[in-house]
């Protein structure tokens, strides 16, 4: 009887509900009001006192017999402390659970330090939570998916053939004649807006090809430099760009110095038995064909890329969703600080980059609130489609990651759950699962690649 009633009790304790109300103040956020009623922290420290004399060594008295007036003056405030932690951790939790709150992040309390236990009254506090947004999904069956259509041919082979020979190939000094469109040169690079030196890059390695010059790109870079011999020095001049990351050049002439000090040129692996002992392949048709394999595997991954960025797009344009302004904030800043290293990393000078971190804030913004929406959206079509990815798939993906770093996979999952990428690995695989389940009800149509660009 004594265990029947001591479970009765207890139901009965977890049955008791906090007076809670919840506001909506703003996209994704709720303001939620808890009470907890004087009988409740009454009864709360009677049971914490309680149990306290029941355990407590007081000299001068046997455990479990000292005075409750004792106990009570001794243990007061720890005991206050106990309880009010115990009764905003319970109530708490309860305002979650039976309002479905979907809790983003943690919440923010309004004047925590003054959430103490009254000596007369009820307790009232309240905070603030951003939760997940509510939304629709738009129709999922019959989307209209282009399917890009590349042809792999022995052209294709050839070049992965010369990349991997340039891969394999050494760089050899050039003495006897000027810059050619390829070759690898070593030059200090100065910018300069009318007679002020606005950017300088000094041993920069550059190619003479198409491609960026202190975070500039210029298309003809290897006509522009073309004939130039070590020693010398050649000044042109481009017009940069509205967008350009250095603000002193955005939407100006700049007169790009280039002083050259060496020339290399790179000299291809030569395709013997040597070259492909290294590789582990006997022959060089087998070599070819193990490209070919490769480069048909990736073709296969860019053209599902394609299409999941279809489905992707799809949802974007059809579902309306409000975000919670913290949270977005927090995804912007971490957006920007993304691109002001990307641009340290193409050249920028670093002082310049933080000068403009207000403006890199401004430009990511766009691209976080879009991140956003997509997890949410893909988060949501996945638990709609009860899509989710199981320990072995996990593994197996992680012993893929792991052979391509050269890594054991134990190790590297270790490493993975420690700095959060373990996470990310697992929603990446069950988001483009949940997009691969819709493209099995799609609607495909198979297009040239030009058309589907």
């Amino acid at each position: 009887m004594a265990e029947n009633e001591t479970t009765a009790v207890a139901e009965k304790e977890a049955e008791f509900q906090y007076p809670i109300t919840i506001e909506d103040v703003g996209p994704g956020a709720k303001k939620v009001s808890v009470e907890i009623p004087r009988e409740q922290i009454d009864k709360k420290l009677a049971e914490q006192f309680k149990e306290l004399r029941q355990q407590a060594a007081i000299p001068g008295f046997r455990t479990g017999h000292a005075p409750q007036k004792l106990i009570e003056k001794r243990f007061s405030h720890d005991v206050k402390e106990q309880v009010r932690s115990t009764l905003i951790q319970e109530s708490y939790k309860q305002a979650l659970e039976k309002n479905s709150l979907q809790v983003i992040g943690e919440p923010e309390f309004a004047d925590p330090d003054a959430i103490k236990l009254p000596d007369e009254g009820s307790l009232s506090y309240s905070f603030q939570v951003e939760v997940q947004p509510d939304f629709q999904l738009p129709p999922l069956t019959g989307l209209k998916i282009r399917k890009p259509k590349i042809d792999l041919t022995d052209a294709n082979v050839d070049q992965a053939m010369i990349n991997l020979r340039t891969q394999q190939g050494i760089l050899v000094p050039i003495e006897d004649r000027g810059v050619e469109s390829g070759d690898f040169i070593h030059a200090d690079v100065h910018l300069k807006v009318g007679d002020e030196v606005v950017s300088h890059q000094h041993n920069a390695q550059l190619v003479a090809r198409p491609g960026k010059l202190a975070g500039l790109q210029i298309d003809d870079l290897d006509k522009q430099i073309g004939g130039l011999k070590p020693g010398e020095t050649r000044t042109f001049t481009i017009q940069a760009p509205e967008e350009a990351v250095l603000e002193a050049v955005r939407g100006k002439e700049v007169q790009v110095e280039v002083a050259l000090k060496d020339i290399k040129k790179m000299e291809l692996a030569e395709v013997n038995e040597a070259f492909l002992a290294d590789l582990g392949f006997a022959t060089e048709q087998e070599l070819r064909d193990a490209l070919r394999e490769q480069m048909d595997e990736k073709i296969k991954e860019d053209v599902q890329r394609a299409m999941r960025d279809q489905v992707t797009q799809y949802l974007l344009d059809n579902v309306h969703i409000e975000l919670p302004a913290k949270l977005s904030d927090r995804q912007a800043e971490r957006v920007a600080s993304r691109r002001m290293i990307d641009s340290m990393m193409r050249g920028a000078p670093r002082d310049e980059v933080t000068a403009q971190s207000e403006k890199f804030r401004s430009a990511a913004r766009d691209e976080a609130i879009r991140d956003l929406k997509v997890f949410f959206i893909l988060q949501k079509l996945a638990a709609t489609q009860n899509v989710d990815i199981e320990e072995p798939e996990l593994n197996g993906r992680i012993a893929m990651i792991a052979a391509e770093s050269d890594r054991r996979p134990e190790k590297l999952k270790q490493d993975m759950a420690k700095d959060g990428t373990l996470t990310e690995l697992y929603v990446q695989m069950r988001e483009q699962r949940a997009i691969d389940k819709l493209l099995e009800t799609a609607n495909i149509e198979e297009v040239d690649v030009s058309a589907a660009s």
